[in-house]
């Protein structure tokens, strides 16, 4: 992460490389299903999500069952997965 406040963090591979994401918290709810799905491949797929989990993300059943990445929701209820390392 290279940046953080209450409404706003952006990550990006190193603090001085781009591409980054940056996350910002809308005072409006989600209305529809999401535009954009986003897979993250970290290299320790439990510490990622736990780390995700700190920040306000939620662990939500699509019907995944016992696939070997884990579906969460931002705070918005937008779904990404994180996968497990190649």
């Amino acid at each position: 992460m290279v940046y953080s406040s209450a409404d706003e963090f952006e990550i990006r591979p190193e603090p001085d490389r781009l591409p980054g994401l940056d996350f910002v918290r809308l005072d409006e709810s989600k209305k529809a299903k999401s535009r954009l799905h986003l897979d993250f491949r970290p290299d320790d797929q439990d510490a990622e999500v736990a780390r995700l989990l700190a920040h306000g993300a939620q662990r939500v059943d699509v019907g995944q069952g016992d696939a070997p990445w884990v579906v969460l929701a931002d705070p918005e209820g937008n779904e990404f997965c994180v996968l497990a390392a190649h």
